[in-house]
């Protein structure tokens, strides 16, 4: 097992990204191809998981679009991830916080880590 992992993480790419996790508002600037163009689109929301290990790491980001609730999975390891900004630290005692989904209004706000 430990073999399968050295040889995944020497041809996996990795990205250069800040430390951020459950609970932290980030915005992701992503690539998007159409065609034969580009674009870059950006993703603002709250981190509500980080999960997998290695080349296979992912993070979810839940946000509110006109009073409803989109997530979007990113893998750590995209190379359509241009860069992620680190907006707000959020102070959180989980590592997963799916009860959020629940919430709305200011219950669903997260305090700031100072």
């Amino acid at each position: 097992m430990d073999l399968l992992r050295f040889v995944q993480d020497e041809l996996v790419k990795r990205n250069e990204l800040p430390a951020f996790g459950a609970g932290d508002t980030i915005t992701v600037y992503y690539r998007i191809v159409e065609g034969e163009k580009t674009r870059t689109q950006f993703f603002n929301g709250t981190v509500i998981q980080r999960r997998g290990v290695g080349s296979t790491e992912t993070f979810t980001i839940r946000k509110m679009s006109n009073g409803v609730g989109v997530e979007r999975i990113f893998p750590v390891n995209s190379p359509n991830l241009e860069k992620i900004e680190v907006n707000r630290k959020g102070k959180v005692r989980r590592a997963r916080i799916f009860y959020l989904r629940g919430l709305t209004g200011k219950k669903a706000r997260i305090k700031e880590k100072r």
